[in-house]
């Protein structure tokens, strides 16, 4: 059964983030110490008391109807992910049986993994729920970095985007793909079985780096989907790159990531470009690299 703590936390975020303006309040006539809206006020609007209400943050409320919980969702303007994982955390009894403990390393199918090298020209990364890295192609390596130079315990997205300063680079909206990284996280952080290793590595990130202790701490939640991204690499600059999500059934929670670009537009023939040259052998790469940058001075 998830900790108290872990529900109180979750439904003091969500009211945190309601403007009480825009749900009809007058300005308070006492300075409020934090900000969104009061626990009373939350209350009131969802139409029950508001010892009712504390003892619901407080974990201390046995079965709640779906009446209520809808009135609450509402209040806190909640998405379907959000409604999801609040009924996870107040109704531990709807899991007739509980998930065994995710394995430490997952391992993807060789099938898959070949899958991926065969997607020459589309750029694809195989993860773990933990955001473990189990798998890239050339063309994944050439547009974001050299995962397999990597340490082993190092391949994973949120280490990656959090501690390698490259990545703010790399991204040029940092921000707002870090920021889903973090919630990805919490989203896959089930409160009803542990997970030492995805503890750990939130510990880790939390004291490595205070962007991730933040969006930690506003305990938002994302599932990846599709969407677009800016990427920059040196070579072609910054293409917007379309990226597709793929669950993989049966695997323990693996995802495939790929990216791809509007055809015919300019980031369509950047990624082509980068591609291409990714074909050209690594001391060919070199030797045009060298004569790009003009005769050597013979200075240090």
């Amino acid at each position: 059964m998830p900790s108290p703590d872990t529900l109180r936390e979750f439904l003091r975020m969500r009211r945190a983030e309601i403007d009480p303006a825009s749900v009809g309040l007058p300005p308070s006539p006492t300075p409020r110490r934090g900000r969104g809206l009061r626990r009373e006020e939350v209350a009131a609007l969802a139409g029950v008391s508001v010892d009712y209400y504390a003892r619901l943050e407080q974990g201390r409320v046995g079965n709640i109807s779906d009446q209520v919980l809808n009135a609450i969702e509402n209040v806190l303007r909640l998405n379907a992910l959000e409604r999801e994982h609040l009924r996870s955390l107040v109704s531990p009894s709807v899991r007739v049986t509980p998930r065994p403990p995710r394995p430490t390393t997952l391992r993807p199918r060789l099938a898959l993994r070949g899958l991926i090298d065969k997607m020459d020209a589309v750029p694809a990364i195989l993860q773990g729920p933990r955001l473990e890295i189990l798998a890239t192609n050339q063309a994944a390596r050439t547009l974001f970095t050299d995962f397999d130079a990597l340490p082993v315990d190092e391949r994973n997205i949120a280490r990656w985007i959090f501690l390698d300063p490259a990545t703010r680079t790399k991204y040029p909206d940092w921000e707002d793909v870090a920021a889903p990284v973090a919630a990805t996280l919490r989203t896959n952080r089930d409160p009803h079985t542990p997970d030492a290793a995805l503890e750990r590595l939130v510990g880790e990130l939390s004291v490595a780096s205070p962007e991730f202790a933040r969006y930690w701490a506003d305990y938002r939640l994302f599932e990846h989907g599709n969407g677009k991204k800016r990427v920059f690499h040196e070579l072609v600059g910054v293409m917007t790159l379309n990226y597709e999500t793929l669950t993989v059934p049966g695997s323990g929670g693996q995802f495939l990531s790929t990216y791809t670009a509007d055809v015919g537009s300019p980031s369509d023939e950047k990624l082509r470009i980068l591609l291409s040259w990714a074909e050209i052998p690594e001391d060919q790469q070199r030797a045009a690299r060298e004569q790009s940058r003009g005769p050597s001075t013979g200075r240090p």
